[in-house]
């Protein structure tokens, strides 16, 4: 449990962008909500400042204890200890429900992934998959999907993406009804940093993708 941020760190907070997060202020205020583990410095110029998850929380709640529980680390792995969930389409129910609050939780992780790719590749390079994408396979294309915007399907299976597991290594499949939306997923997934191709199921005749992350 640690103490809660400083006045001069919670006007900070309270200021930031309420849908992405982006902070404004003294560097050695920014500084101290990072060694906090409320903000993270995106890796990229110009090197803006963004809140975490638990930055959030507490721009949310500014009614709250005067105690909160904030990580010892940098940006969480998305999806660490359930706290965040991409979605993979055709759930019964969208995990983290929908709207502005959704919204920033999913860049809030995807910033997070990018931070860890930096942080976790020698070179420190954000664009292509680290190993944690490498091991969750499907979780982390649904995030890369859900944070560019696209739509999953829905219980029923209407319209939406849906990102499953196959047989072969390192691969997952995405599958779309509408052609145009299924070259878009290929189109955000190549600039994400996965190799793409597009197939035809030999039964539906149906067309998806074959996703891999990128090594080089």
């Amino acid at each position: 449990m640690a103490l809660s941020p400083t006045a001069a760190q919670r006007r900070v907070i309270e200021a930031a962008d309420p849908v992405t997060g982006r902070l404004r202020g003294p560097r050695t205020q920014l500084a101290a909500l990072v060694k906090r583990g409320l903000a993270f410095r995106h890796p990229r110029p110009p090197h803006d400042h963004f809140l975490t998850p638990a930055g959030h929380r507490i721009r949310e709640a500014a009614d709250g204890p005067d105690a909160v529980a904030v990580p010892s680390q940098a940006p969480a792995v998305p999806d660490a200890g359930g706290v965040f969930a991409a979605r993979v389409g055709g759930e019964d129910a969208a995990p983290g429900g929908t709207g502005p609050a959704r919204l920033r939780e999913v860049r809030g992780a995807w910033q997070g992934l990018l931070e860890l790719r930096r942080m976790t590749h020698p070179d420190g390079s954000t664009d292509r998959p680290c190993a944690w994408e490498r091991s969750h396979l499907v979780r982390a294309a649904a995030l890369a999907l859900e944070a560019a915007g696209h739509r999953p399907a829905g219980p029923d299976g209407d319209d939406g993406y849906r990102v499953r597991a196959t047989p072969q290594p390192e691969a997952v499949a995405v599958h779309e009804p509408d052609g145009t939306a299924l070259r878009a997923c290929a189109a955000t997934l190549e600039r994400a940093g996965w190799q793409v191709g597009e197939y035809t199921e030999p039964r539906t005749r149906a067309r998806y993708l074959l996703a891999s992350p990128r090594k080089v």
